[in-house]
């Protein structure tokens, strides 16, 4: 199945023109706002190299879980 998505505000201009499947392999720093000094402390607080690292981190997804459950509830 093809998913077309907009993702040019989310990723870094180097990445916007990235195939959505090459994405969890770019390095961390492919995402807006995230510089190589973010990169380099992300990677050595919990070894997130890249952006799939990133989203599949068990830290990261429990605080989205928490966030998304706080909210939901109000």
């Amino acid at each position: 199945m093809a998913v077309a998505a907009n993702l040019d505000k989310l990723l870094d201009k180097a990445y916007e023109s990235t195939p959505l499947e090459q994405l969890p392999d770019a390095p961390v720093a492919g995402l807006a706002g995230v510089s190589e000094a973010d990169a380099e402390a992300l990677a050595k607080a919990f070894g997130v190299k890249t952006i799939g690292d990133l989203g599949r981190n068990k830290y990261f997804r429990a605080a989205a879980a928490i966030v998304d459950l706080a909210e939901a509830s109000k």
